[in-house]
Order: structure tokens, then C-alpha cells, then sequence
């Protein structure tokens, strides 16, 4: 549910865009709106107490990083097709292991690191630097974009052990909303029907997109999630086509089995390093 909530709200970005919107509106609009469903919400059937936390600080941190991912995916959707810019987001993965091998001094092994390798080919082919297929400011972004929402991803599972997913969902959302109102300062916001329709639409979808999204890493592993999350592509490509008349290029096609590739090798050393500390201390 997720993968196609998620589709749809970046195809209304990209639409938003093509009818001039500003970005910073349409983020605004993206965090303000599930801030006040949720409140709304549990307001009218009397529990606003599901909201208290003992961590705000890091929801505050989450929120910090977490927006400045979000502003980067919803900016690459207007710099790049969607098909493109979401295989970019496929090297979420990849980034996740740079970044537990960096900070985390964790272990990494010959498998790992063969993955990051082939995702790393995997983009260049998709992004064909030495040609002008696609602009490389728009790849920077993708690639930026899929990096924070690593950090993201191992956040929402650390909340996740403690908080439930609207919690998560709102305190992302209500944090960050007054900073992105500061980008309303000068901005034209006369829109017709269709234009406010579509930045409504971008509110709920991303709503529901993340209530989804946080609910599968709290109850499912990190690894399975990711593995789930590939059917977006399939959604990005059909939206493309149908409504932008966009199909990738065969060395987007050739690209992208390299970089969920890569991802799925991930994914299957993760599972099989959980399945090995689960049996060490029944051994011990």
C-alpha cells in the first residue's frame, strides 16, 4: 500500500510543478496536512494522549533529517522522469551500508561491499555521464536523496521499538511544518480547483504513504521492507508512460536490474547475518 500511495504522491508533484507550484508550497502542503488530520483526528474520538512521547528530541532530529530528505525526493521528481528519479531511490540500500561501516564500525563484509560496488555501476549506466541523457544536478539529487533517507530508515526502526506509527508520522510532520511555512514568505498561492486538489491530494497520499511505510518497518524487518519497496518502480514507470508519455531508455533498463540487484544482495546478507544471531545464543 505503501509503494502505490507513494507513486501517486510523486506523480502529484511532478503535476504541481508543471502548473508552476513552488516546491516549498508543495512541501508545505505534504506535512502540514497529515499534522492536522492526525490531531483532528484523535481529538474527535478523545485520544490525544496516543501522543505522548518520552523522546522528542529525537523525533526532533528525525524530523530534521527526514525533511531534508523529503525536499530532495520531491525535487528530484521535477528534475528527472519518474521512472529515473525512483531507481535513484533504490540505492537506499547501498548508502546503508557505506554508513554502518562508517559510523557504525560494523563489520562489512566481501558480499556488502561487491553490492555497493554493482549499485555504484548500476547508477552510472542509468545516468550516462558522458552523454546529456539525463541532467547530472538532477542525479546529484536523486543520489543526496537516497542517502538521507538512509538515516531516515534507521531512525523510523529505532522509533518504531517505542512509538506507534501515527506518533511517528505526526511528530514528523508537526515539527517540521512551521519551518516549511517560512518558504510560503513571497510565494504566489492563487490556484485554481484543480491546482488546490492537487496539493490536498499530495497531503493525504503522503499521509497514509508514511502511516504504511513506518507501520511495515515496525512490524517487518528493514531487509523484507526494502525488498517490498521495488514495486514502486513498476508504478513509476506506468505512471510515466500513461500520463507523461515517458518510457525509459534501454540503459535505464539496463541500469536498474543492476541496482535492485545489488540491493537484493543486500537484503539476503542482512537476513542471513539475523538468522546467525538469532541461532548464537540458542548455541551458547
Amino acid at each position: 500500500m505503501a509503494t502505490v500511495l507513494f507513486s501517486v504522491m510523486l506523480v502529484l508533484v511532478k503535476l504541481t510543478g508543471e502548473r508552476g507550484i513552488a516546491l516549498p508550497e508543495t512541501l508545505f502542503f505534504r506535512q502540514a496536512l497529515p499534522a492536522l488530520a492526525i490531531l483532528g483526528w484523535l481529538v474527535a474520538r478523545g485520544q490525544v494522549a496516543r501522543l505522548k512521547t518520552q523522546r522528542p528530541w529525537i523525533h526532533a532530529r528525525r524530523a530534521l533529517i527526514g525533511g531534508t530528505g523529503m525536499f530532495l525526493t520531491l525535487g528530484v521528481v521535477r528534475l528527472l522522469p519518474l521512472a529515473e528519479a525512483t531507481i535513484l531511490g533504490f540505492t537506499t540500500p547501498i548508502f546503508a551500508v557505506i554508513l554502518s561501516a562508517t559510523f557504525l564500525k560494523e563489520k562489512v563484509g566481501i558480499w556488502r561491499w561487491t553490492a555497493v560496488i554493482m549499485g555504484l555501476l548500476g547508477v552510472l549506466v542509468i545516468a550516462r555521464p558522458d552523454t546529456s541523457s539525463l541532467p547530472p544536478f538532477g542525479v546529484a539529487v536523486g543520489i543526496g536523496a537516497a542517502f538521507m533517507v538512509a538515516l531516515v530508515t534507521v531512525q523510523v526502526r529505532d522509533l518504531g521499538r517505542t512509538e506507534e506509527p501515527l506518533t511517528v508520522v505526526f511528530y514528523f510532520s508537526a515539527f517540521s511544518a512551521p519551518v516549511l511555512a517560512l518558504g510560503l514568505i513571497g510565494q504566489d498561492l492563487s490556484h485554481d480547483l484543480i491546482g488546490w486538489a492537487m496539493l490536498i491530494g499530495i497531503g493525504i497520499s503522503g499521509l497514509f504513504a508514511q502511516i504504511a511505510m513506518t507501520a511495515s518497518l515496525r512490524f517487518g524487518s528493514v531487509s523484507s521492507v526494502i525488498v517490498v519497496d521495488y514495486i514502486q518502480l513498476a508504478w513509476a514507470t506506468f505512471w510515466g508512460w500513461l500520463i507523461f508519455d515517458h518510457l525509459p531508455p534501454g540503459t535505464t533498463w539496463l541500469g536498474a536490474p543492476i541496482i535492485i540487484g545489488a540491493s537484493l544482495l543486500i537484503a539476503w546478507r542482512e537476513h542471513l547475518l539475523a538468522r546467525t544471531r538469532q541461532r548464537a545464543p540458542l548455541a551458547a
